[in-house]
């Protein structure tokens, strides 16, 4: 299964993050920008790809411990940037400290339940809304550039599983399922 380590911002920061998007949609060349669905936005910790089934009860464990080890924090969606012409994203701020610690105990899980991770890279916090960006970013930029969403608490690490495309149908997106849920700090429960 294809799987990934994330936060999930509450529903009332991707609307304001929505609001946002939805104006970016109306620019000149927007319409060839492939945008991700609201539904999927998140904040990728660690990107695992393809997982065998083995590994995963052992992966879930070695992430509730990630999970137990590290504080809830507060973040907000703010700003915005892009990957060459590869994607444009909206970024974060807020205890950024804390969120990279959890990214890297993301991985670290992964790759000590024997998850193959590929090169390792210094964390870079962003939820992409747009891929396949072939125009002039400059205007999306200058939109994404003055939002500044609302603060959340971040209280779990949640494991999702991504479910690609398959009917070929143009604009099909990818669907998220999360399978895993572990709050933050120690403060009980789950497994999911």
């Amino acid at each position: 299964m294809r799987l990934f380590a994330a936060v999930l911002p509450p529903p009332e920061r991707l609307d304001e993050l929505g609001r946002v998007v939805d104006r970016l949609r109306e620019l000149p060349g927007a319409g060839g920008v492939r945008w991700t669905s609201s539904g999927g936005w998140h904040l990728t910790l660690a990107f695992m790809g393809e997982v065998d089934e083995a590994l995963v009860p052992e992966l879930r464990v070695r992430l509730g411990r990630a999970a137990s080890r590290t504080p809830g924090f507060s973040l907000r969606l703010r700003g915005g940037g892009h990957f060459g012409r590869r994607a444009l994203w909206a970024g974060v701020a807020g205890d950024l400290d804390v969120l990279r610690l959890l990214a890297e105990r993301s991985d670290a899980a992964a790759r000590r339940a024997g998850v193959g991770m590929g090169e390792h890279r210094r964390y870079r916090g962003h939820l992409t809304v747009g891929r396949g960006v072939g125009v002039d970013v400059g205007p999306f930029l200058e939109v994404l550039g003055g939002f500044e969403g609302g603060r959340w608490e971040v209280g779990e690490l949640v494991l999702v599983r991504s479910l690609l495309p398959v009917s070929g149908v143009r604009g099909e997106r990818p669907r998220y399922e999360a399978v895993g849920r572990w709050p933050l700090g120690g403060s009980g429960g789950g497994a999911g």
